[in-house]
C-alpha cells in the first residue's frame, strides 16, 4: 500500500488513488462543488435527508446516469469505534458488488494533513485478476449514529483497475471539527470515538469500453480494430475529414487506382495512397507530415485551421485532375455529384427559365431551424416574385414569378454542411451557432426532389459519420464520429485515439443547444443552481449513404485492391529506419575512423594536409572513411587501410593527427603498439573530436639523401629525427599542392633540405628556390637556411612550402597575367577567397544569369562591382547588389555602396538582426541608370495585368520622384516592351484590401502614390473604348462567402454596365473582361453588393438585368468564389488552403 501525498490547501475537495502493490501515487482528480454535497451547508435544514434513510441518499448520490445500465448496486456501513485508537491506515470489512470484492479505506488522523481521509478500494485478498477493472458511481457518507441529520456526504465515480485500485477524498473533513458541534450542528459527526460510515455503491456497465478511462497505455488498433491520425499542430480538421473518406471504400479503391508507381513523394495522389495503407496495417497512429508537405503546406498552414469544406472540394478537384485518362476517372463524381435545378416560373404566362448544376455537398442552414428536414425545405423554399421585385421574362416584360431550387438527383454519398457559422448583425462579427439542431439516423430525401426526378430506386439514407466541431469560432477542435462497417458500431476519430462510441454519442450529444441533464458523463448536482449552457460541441458535417447502394459504396478493400508498390516501398523505407536505428543503437560499440595518405594530401589544395570536413573537395583528396568496432586492434584497422591503398601491412604506419593550438591539425606521432584497442588509442591521444582522425605512412625504398628513416629503426622520442611535409606553390598554374615527406635530423640547416627537394622535382641543382614555414592559414613565414630545423622550431608534421624564386622581371611578368609570383601572397589571397553566387534579382531579366565569381574578402563595393560588370558586360556603375535571406532565400536588404566597406562585411549578419545573411550569395540587378543618378529616383512596384485579372506579374521600376503617371507609362512601356497602341491605352489604378480605390490620371504625381496601396496597370478594353450612351462603371471585387472577406490581394476591376441587358449575355463579357474560363469561371456566383455596415449580397440569376439591381451609385458587383490567388499566402487571418 502506497501513501496518498497530501495536498495543497485551496483544493477544498480531492479524489485520488493508491497502488496496494508498488506503492506508487496516482493522478489527483479536483471534485467540483456540484459532485460534493455537504450536508451542514444545507439551507434548508428540514430538506436534510437523514443519513440512515439509505434510499433516499443514495437518489442524492447516485442519480442515474442517461445511456448507462447499472450492472449492480449495494449500500454499506462500516461502524467505527474507538476512533483516537485506530491504526493510522484501517480498513473497513469486505462487502461485495457487481462480483467485485470493496472496501473502505480510512486515515482517521488525515493521509499528510488536516482532514480525515476516506477512499473506496478493491479488496481482493491478492491483486485483481488481469486486465480486470470496475466503472463504479460511489458516495461516502460518514454520520453520527445517534443523530441520522449530522452527517457529510461526498460523491464521485471511477474506473477501477488493477493500476488504479482506489479512489476517494484526501480531505474529506476537518479534524478540528471533526469531534466538536459547531454553529450549524448541535453533536458532532465523531461523538464518543464512534461513527457511521456509509458506502452507496453503484457499478454501471461499460458500454464503449473506455467510460471513464485515462488513456495510458491505451492502444487503439486492439480495443477498436482501426487508428487514428496523429495531430501536427492545428490539423484534426484534417484528420477528421481524412478519416471520413477513408471509410468511404469505394473512395479509397479509386484513390488507389491513380498511377503513382513511379511518382515522388511531391505526389499528393501518391501520398495520400501510402497514408490509406498505412491506416489499414499500421499498429499505432498514422502521421500526416508526409500527405501535408505534399499539398505543399508550411509551417504556417500546419498551425491554422480551416473550413472542412473547402478543403474537401479542394481535394476533390485535386484528385479528378490525377485521375484523369486513369481507371478512376469519374469515379469520384458518381460518387459524390449530384444536381440540382434553379428555375424562375411565370404565374401568369408560359414562360420557365432553368438551370441544372452539379454539386458536391448541401449547405444547410442551422440557425432557426429544428432539424434536416426543416433545413431541406428551406433551402427549396419557393420564392415569389412581385411588386417591384417582378420577373422580366423575354418577350413577355415584367412578370410575377416563382423562383426556386429544387433537387433533381442525390448522390450516393451525400456530404451536408450545416451552417454552425455565420455573420452576427449584433456584433458585425461571425459567431458559431451552437443552437439545438436534430439529424435522424436515416431519412428519405425523395420528397426535396423535382417531379421530373428519376425515383425508379428509393432515396433512403443511412448515417454513416458525423464530424464535429467543438469550441467557438476562435479555437476549437475536429472530431469524427464514423460507422466503418454497414451494419456496425460507430467509433470515435480523435486524431490519434480511436474508441467505441455509442449512439447517444454519436448523435444526441451533438445535436448542440443546452445542456441536458448530464455533464461529462455524470447527472448534474440536485442542489447546484439551474444555469443554461450551450454545448459548444455540436455537428458541423454529416455523412449519409443511399441505403441500396451501401454495399457498393463499401465494398471490402483486399490486398490485391492496393497498389503493390506500396508496401514494396515501405519495407524499404522499414529496413532503412531498421539500419540506421541499429546503427544508432551500436554506434557505442563503434568509432568513426578519418585516414588521409599521401595521395590525399598530393590531391588536396589548400592548407594543412586535408580538409576533413570539407565534403565539396575533390573526392582523390576526400578522407577515407572506416566504421571501426571500438574493441579491434590498431594492427586491424593497419590491415584494413593497407588492403585499400594495396600495399603490405608491414609497411604501414599510423600517426596521431593532433588539433594544435593555432587550428591547425597535423600529426603528432605514430602508433607503435599494434595490440593496442582503437578505443584505447582514441581515448589516449585523440583530442575530443568526434572522429578519431591518422595518418597512414607508407614506407618507401631509400633514396640518396636524408629523406628517410630507416624503418627498422625504432623511433621513441628521444629520436634526433622529425618528420616534415612538402608543398609546392606553382604560379604558372596557380596551384598549392602536397609533394610528399621526408625525415630530416633535428640539428640539420634547413639549407639542407634543398637538395631533396630538388631531387624530389627532378629540378637543376642551380634551380634558385624560396622556402616559407606553413604556421597558420594567417602566418606563412620565411625560412632562413642557415637555422637548423631545431632552431626554426621544426617539429614532426610541420609544413614547408616551396616555390622557384623568380627575379624581379619575371614577377612583373606573372603579375601582368593577373598571376600571383609570391607564395605568401597566394596563401592570403586563399585566407580571403569566396565563391559568391549571384542570381538576378528580377525574374523580368530575360537575360539574367545565374554565375560563381571567385572573390577576395578585402574587395570594396567599386572592385565588387568592376569584377561582376567584367562577367556581364555591364558598366559596374550602374550594378546594385542585395543580401539573400540565408532561411527563405529572399531578397534580404540593398547594400548601400560604402568606399570603406569590405565584401566580409557586406554579408555579415549584424548581431541585433533576427535574420541571417546567406555567406556566399548575392542578388544583382542591372539598373538602367547609375547608382549616383538613382538617388534622385522613386522604386516603384506594381502589377501588370496583359490577360485580364488571371494572370499578373509584378514590376518593378524607377520613375523620377518629381515624375506624373504619364512618366511612369513611359518607362512601363520600355521595360516590357509595349507597342506603342497598347502604352496609349493603359490604365492605373490603386487598390487596398481586394478592393477598387481610384483610377490615377496621366497628371497624378508619382510622389502620391502610397506604398501601401497596391498599384495595377492594364490595357483599357476595348468595350471601355466603345462605351454608348447609358453605359456606366461598375467596381468588381472578390470575396468567399460573406462579402465583408474580400480576397484581401484579389485583382479588382471596372465593368461596364450595360442597359436593358440580361445577365446570360453580361457574363459572356465578364469571361472576355476577366480572361477566367471554363470550370472556374462556372463555379464564380455573381451578386450586387450595396454599401451598408453589414454589406449582404443580392446574387444574380442568368435573366436578371445588371443595370436594374445595381441601381445605387456605390453598388457593386461580388465575385464569390475560393481565393486560390497565391499572394494570399501569410496574410492576417491566415493561409487559405491549397493542395499542389
Amino acid at each position: 500500500m502506497g501513501v496518498i501525498q497530501e495536498q495543497p490547501d485551496d483544493q477544498a475537495m480531492v479524489i485520488d488513488g493508491l497502488d496496494q502493490d508498488n506503492g506508487k501515487t496516482q493522478d489527483v482528480t479536483i471534485i467540483s462543488p456540484q459532485q460534493s454535497i455537504d450536508s451542514g451547508s444545507a439551507d434548508d435544514k428540514d430538506s436534510i435527508v437523514l443519513a440512515d434513510d439509505h434510499e433516499a441518499m443514495k437518489k442524492i448520490l447516485l442519480p442515474d446516469i442517461p445511456d448507462l445500465e447499472t450492472e449492480d448496486e449495494t449500500t454499506y456501513t462500516w461502524k467505527i469505534e474507538n476512533w483516537r485508537k485506530m491504526e493510522r491506515r484501517s480498513r473497513g470489512p469486505v462487502f461485495h458488488c457487481g462480483g467485485a470484492p470493496w472496501r473502505v479505506l480510512f486515515f482517521p488522523q488525515g493521509n499528510n494533513c488536516d482532514f480525515t481521509s476516506f477512499y473506496l478500494e478493491q479488496g481482493f485478498d491478492e491483486k485483481p485478476p488481469e486486465n480486470w477493472y470496475k466503472c463504479v458511481q460511489f458516495g461516502l457518507v460518514l454520520w453520527n449514529p445517534n443523530d441520522p441529520s449530522v452527517h457529510v456526504t461526498h460523491q464521485a465515480h471511477h474506473r477501477f483497475t488493477v493500476d488504479e485500485g482506489d479512489w476517494g477524498f484526501t480531505k474529506f473533513y476537518e479534524l478540528r471539527l471533526l469531534m466538536s458541534p459547531t454553529k450549524e450542528r448541535a453533536r458532532p459527526l465523531v461523538e464518543d470515538e464512534s461513527a457511521n460510515l456509509t458506502a452507496y455503491v453503484r457499478v454501471v456497465k461499460d458500454p464503449t469500453g473506455v467510460l471513464w478511462h485515462n488513456f495510458l497505455n491505451y492502444d487503439s488498433k486492439k480495443e477498436t480494430g482501426y487508428v487514428g491520425l496523429k495531430n501536427q499542430g492545428a490539423t484534426c480538421y484534417l484528420n477528421s475529414l481524412l478519416q471520413s473518406l477513408y471509410f468511404t471504400n469505394s473512395f479509397r479503391k479509386a484513390v488507389y487506382q491513380i498511377p503513382t508507381e513511379n511518382e515522388p513523394l511531391s505526389n499528393s495522389a501518391l501520398t495520400l495512397q501510402r497514408l490509406f495503407y498505412l491506416l489499414q496495417t499500421s499498429n499505432e497512429a498514422v502521421g500526416t507530415y508526409e500527405l501535408t508537405r505534399s499539398f505543399g503546406w508550411e509551417t504556417q498552414d500546419i498551425f491554422a485551421q480551416q473550413d472542412v469544406q473547402e478543403l474537401n472540394r479542394i481535394l476533390m478537384e485535386s484528385l479528378e485532375q490525377k485521375m484523369k485518362g486513369t481507371q478512376a476517372e469519374n469515379s469520384l463524381a458518381k460518387l459524390f455529384v449530384g444536381k440540382t435545378k434553379t428555375y424562375i416560373k411565370c404565374i401568369n404566362v408560359d414562360y420557365t427559365s432553368e438551370r441544372i448544376e452539379d454539386f458536391w455537398d448541401i449547405q444547410l442552414n442551422v440557425r432557426g431551424f429544428k432539424n434536416l428536414d426543416e433545413s431541406f425545405k428551406d433551402y427549396i423554399a419557393v420564392e415569389t416574385m412581385d411588386g417591384e421585385n417582378k420577373y422580366f421574362a423575354e418577350g413577355h416584360g415584367l412578370q410575377d414569378a416563382k423562383k426556386g431550387v429544387i433537387f433533381e438527383s442525390f448522390p450516393e454519398v451525400l456530404h451536408l454542411h450545416l451552417k454552425r457559422f455565420e455573420y452576427d448583425l449584433n456584433t458585425y462579427a461571425m459567431q458559431k451557432v451552437n443552437d439545438h439542431y436534430e439529424f435522424p439516423e436515416e431519412f428519405d430525401a425523395a420528397p426535396y426532389l423535382s417531379e421530373d426526378a428519376d425515383q425508379s430506386e428509393p432515396y433512403t439514407y443511412a448515417l454513416h459519420g458525423v464530424l464535429v466541431h467543438s469550441g467557438d469560432l476562435n479555437a476549437g477542435h475536429y472530431y469524427a464520429f464514423l460507422r466503418p462497417e454497414k451494419d456496425g458500431r460507430f467509433l470515435k476519430f480523435d486524431d490519434d485515439r480511436v474508441t467505441k462510441a455509442t449512439l447517444r454519442e454519436t448523435m444526441d450529444e451533438n445535436f448542440g443547444g443546452d445542456y441536458g441533464p448530464a455533464t461529462n458523463g455524470l447527472p448534474r448536482n440536485p442542489q447546484a443552481r439551474a444555469i443554461s449552457v450551450k454545448r459548444s460541441m455540436n455537428a458541423y458535417m454529416l455523412v449519409y449513404l443511399r441505403k441500396n447502394k451501401i454495399d457498393e459504396i463499401l465494398p471490402a478493400v483486399t490486398e490485391e485492391d492496393t497498389p503493390p508498390h506500396l508496401q514494396k516501398k515501405l519495407d524499404e523505407e522499414r529496413a532503412t529506419r531498421e539500419l540506421r536505428k541499429r546503427e544508432r543503437d551500436e554506434q557505442h560499440l563503434y568509432l568513426n575512423v578519418k585516414v588521409i595518405t599521401e595521395s590525399q594530401f598530393k590531391a588536396h589544395q589548400g592548407f594543412d594536409l586535408t580538409s576533413w570536413d570539407d565534403k565539396d573537395q575533390p573526392e582523390e583528396a576526400q578522407p577515407r572513411h572506416y566504421r571501426v568496432l571500438k574493441a579491434s586492434l590498431v594492427k586491424d584497422l593497419v590491415e584494413k587501410v593497407a588492403a585499400d591503398i594495396c600495399v603490405d601491412p608491414c609497411n604501414v604506419r599510423l600517426w596521431i593527427m593532433v588539433n594544435r593550438q593555432n587550428k591547425t591539425v597535423r600529426p603528432d606521432q605514430p602508433l607503435t603498439i599494434p595490440e593496442m584497442s582503437i578505443e584505447d588509442a582514441s581515448n589516449k591521444h585523440n583530442n575530443k573530436s568526434s572522429d578519431f582522425r591518422l595518418w597512414a605512412e607508407v614506407a618507401t625504398e631509400n633514396k640518396p639523401g636524408k629523406n628517410l628513416e630507416p624503418w627498422a629503426q625504432a623511433r621513441d622520442s628521444n629520436s634526433a629525427w622529425i618528420v616534415v611535409f612538402l608543398k609546392r606553390y606553382d604560379p604558372g598554374s596557380q596551384t598549392l599542392r602536397g609533394v610528399g615527406h621526408l625525415y630530416m635530423r633535428k640539428n640539420d640547416k634547413v639549407a639542407e633540405l634543398i637538395p631533396a627537394i630538388l631531387t624530389e622535382m627532378n629540378w637543376p641543382r642551380d634551380t634558385p628556390l624560396k622556402l616559407y614555414e606553413e604556421i597558420k592559414p594567417q602566418m606563412i613565414e620565411p625560412m632562413k637556411p642557415k637555422q637548423t630545423f631545431n632552431q626554426a622550431e621544426i617539429q614532426d608534421g610541420d609544413i614547408i612550402c616551396f616555390q622557384k624564386s623568380y627575379t624581379e622581371k619575371e614577377a612583373q611578368a606573372l603579375f601582368r597575367e593577373s598571376l600571383i609570383p609570391d607564395a605568401k601572397d597566394f596563401y592570403d589571397l586563399l585566407v580571403n577567397r569566396i565563391v559568391i553566387k549571384f542570381h538576378p534579382k528580377s525574374s523580368h531579366i530575360a537575360e539574367g544569369k545565374v554565375f560563381d565569381l571567385t572573390l577576395n574578402k578585402k574587395m570594396t563595393y567599386d572592385q565588387l562591382a568592376e569584377k561582376v560588370g567584367d562577367f556581364l558586360d555591364a558598366p559596374p556603375t550602374h550594378l546594385r547588389f542585395t543580401t539573400i535571406n540565408a532561411a527563405t532565400g529572399g531578397a534580404r536588404s540593398t547594400i548601400k555602396r560604402n568606399p570603406n566597406a569590405t565584401l566580409h562585411q557586406m554579408l555579415t549578419t549584424t548581431y541585433y538582426s533576427n535574420t541571417t545573411i546567406s555567406p556566399n550569395s548575392l542578388y544583382y540587378e542591372v539598373l538602367e541608370l547609375s547608382l549616383t543618378e538613382l538617388e534622385t529616383m522613386k522604386t516603384l512596384k506594381l502589377f501588370w495585368l496583359p490577360e485580364g485579372i488571371v494572370k499578373e506579374e509584378l514590376v518593378e521600376i524607377l520613375v523620377p520622384k518629381n515624375g506624373q503617371v504619364q512618366d511612369v507609362a513611359a518607362i512601363l512601356q520600355k521595360k516590357l516592351e509595349l507597342d506603342d497602341e497598347t502604352a496609349s491605352k493603359l490604365r492605373f489604378y490603386e487598390s487596398h484590401l481586394g478592393r477598387f480605390y481610384k483610377e490615377l490620371e496621366p497628371a497624378f504625381n508619382v510622389a502620391g502614390i502610397q506604398d501601401y496601396m497596391n498599384l495595377l496597370a492594364e490595357r483599357r478594353p476595348n468595350e471601355e473604348l466603345e462605351m454608348e450612351e447609358g453605359d456606366r462603371f461598375i467596381n468588381a471585387f472578390h470575396y468567399h462567402k460573406e462579402p465583408s472577406k474580400a480576397h484581401a490581394f484579389g485583382i479588382p476591376f471596372r465593368f461596364v454596365v450595360k442597359q436593358g441587358e440580361i445577365f446570360e449575355k453580361t457574363k459572356e463579357r465578364l469571361q472576355l473582361r476577366t480572361g477566367i474560363k471554363g470550370k472556374p469561371f462556372e463555379k464564380i456566383k455573381f451578386a450586387v453588393v450595396r454599401k451598408s455596415n453589414v454589406p449582404k449580397p443580392i446574387y444574380l440569376s442568368d435573366e436578371d438585368i445588371l443595370a436594374d439591381v445595381a441601381s445605387e451609385t456605390d453598388d457593386v458587383l461580388g465575385l464569390d468564389h475560393i481565393d486560390k490567388n497565391s499572394r494570399t499566402w501569410g496574410r492576417s487571418g491566415g493561409p487559405e488552403i491549397r493542395i499542389r
